[in-house]
């Protein structure tokens, strides 16, 4: 397949190409947002469909047009992307860093940009274009006044007692997240609220929507991240009510391999994913320790293996004749459910192939569906939630969770999951408890395990 300097413009659901599309809903969003009059404007975006592009964009815009505001993200990594992003897209814009007491309260990459201005006293950053923080630090802050504007960033996993602690401090917000990922977290329980209106653990989107239906709602409808073989599934299993497209389409991304193939199933299943986006290594039907040592192993093996075979990556947009790019350990992620799982993963990287084998692993990131949230890779290898274990738990079977696991790559996914998940799906229905007036954002976890259960298994190759 040969490489090209754009994407060529195809058509979507009536004739219009994925750009436009794109920029149409962006503009329609933006509209809101500037000159609507509703207090909220709420829009739903999938996996690498341009929600950072659009934040910044949006805060541009805003203090071009002389509403300064504030920004709320959920934590300190996601507000120094932010402001990174910001001072990046225009180094002329003043914006302020709102940060705590703490040693090393923000990345110092932010000291580098003469227009950013880092205080953990509101008052410093008094008179700037833009303020960006956390919604925990922001619900400490007493202004004079309100903010005209405010924009929330990863709204969707912002609980709706963080936003009720900040909701005094803007008259007007955007409100930007990715219905599909995992839902806010809570420490305690919660199931007294579960149903209410006023549930405290609920997503502050949820809430927000509940007490204002009739408030704009916007949805941006393409992936620039996923590739055309994955948008489909990850669209139907996770957004079967807010659908999106990849913009990119058939042949446009490629995955090859320098060194020819050893006969091996990891080889086998690492050219599976090469030829057609997905791959499934399965193991031996077994019930296993959650640090199961065979699929920890095997893992670990397809990392390996992939590095030594040195793969190259070409998509649309490398330029007509490139070689495209090598396939680098920093390109390449391991997720897991569990974080003993992904510390079993890094020792078997760092010992499976020895000293030569650990240092050339060492740049792969190895991590929980949690922190893996909203990054990207060429090719990510998951070991399943549901491998090897006896039972179909809540805490395996949320669909967010998969859905992370499932939408981080640009070329490829292989699944490593011993056989039986769909099984066992089968033998443990549902147990929990169905609370009156409680709506889910997504679909069923049983359903959307088993779609991605169903489409892996055209990809299988046996571990045997």
């Amino acid at each position: 397949m040969t490489a090209t300097t754009a994407a060529p413009v195809r058509p979507l659901a009536g004739g219009v190409s994925p750009a436009a599309a794109a920029a149409a809903a962006t503009e329609a969003i933006l509209a809101d947002a500037l000159e609507g009059t509703h207090r909220g404007v709420v829009v739903d975006s999938p996996p690498g469909a341009g929600k950072s592009t659009l934040v910044v964009r949006a805060a541009r815009e805003l203090a071009a047009a002389g509403h300064p505001l504030m920004v709320i993200a959920q934590t300190n990594a996601q507000v120094d992307d932010l402001v990174d992003r910001l001072a990046r897209a225009d180094p002329e814009l003043p914006v302020g860093r709102l940060h705590s007491n703490e040693p090393k309260p923000y990345d110092p990459v932010l000291d580098g940009h003469p227009s950013v201005r880092t205080s953990a006293k509101p008052a410093d950053l008094a008179g700037l274009d833009i303020v960006v923080s956390t919604a925990a630090k922001w619900a400490w802050v007493t202004p004079e006044e309100p903010w005209r504007h405010a924009i929330v960033d990863e709204a969707y996993q912002m609980r709706s007692d963080a936003l009720l602690a900040v909701a005094g401090l803007f008259e007007r917000a955007l409100f930007v997240g990715d219905p599909g990922q995992l839902d806010p977290f809570s420490q305690v329980g919660v199931d007294q609220w579960a149903g209410q209106a006023f549930d405290p653990s609920a997503s502050a989107v949820s809430t927000l929507l509940a007490h204002n239906p009739g408030l704009p709602q916007h949805r941006l409808p393409v992936s620039w991240r996923l590739p055309h073989s994955a948008a489909e599934l990850v669209s139907d299993a996770f957004y079967p009510y807010t659908p999106f497209r990849s913009g990119t389409g058939p042949g446009e991304r490629l995955l090859s391999f320098t060194a020819a193939a050893d006969g091996s199933p990891v080889d086998a299943v690492l050219d599976e994913a090469a030829d057609t986006g997905w791959g499934l290594l399965e193991l031996p039907a077994a019930r296993t320790p959650r640090t199961d040592p065979e699929a920890v192993r095997a893992v670990a093996v397809l990392v390996h293996r992939m590095l030594e075979r040195e793969g190259v990556t070409r998509g649309e947009r490398d330029v007509d004749g490139s070689a495209g790019a090598a396939l680098g350990a920093d390109r390449i992620a391991v997720g897991t459910a569990h974080r003993d799982q992904a510390a079993a993963v890094r020792a078997a990287l760092a010992t499976v192939r020895g000293p030569a084998g650990a240092e050339r692993a060492a740049r792969v990131t190895v991590d929980t569906a949690n922190r893996l949230q909203g990054r990207e890779f060429d090719v990510t290898v998951v070991l399943h939630p549901l491998s090897g274990r006896p039972d179909a738990t809540a805490f395996h079977l949320e669909t967010g969770r998969l859905c992370v696991l499932a939408s981080r790559h640009r070329h490829a996914c292989v699944v490593v999951c011993r056989a039986g998940a769909a099984e066992l799906l089968d033998e443990h229905p549902a147990t929990e408890p169905v609370r009156l007036g409680a709506a889910s954002p997504g679909p069923d976890g049983w359903e959307a395990h088993q779609a991605v259960l169903s489409h892996l298994a055209g990809h299988r190759v046996p571990l045997v």
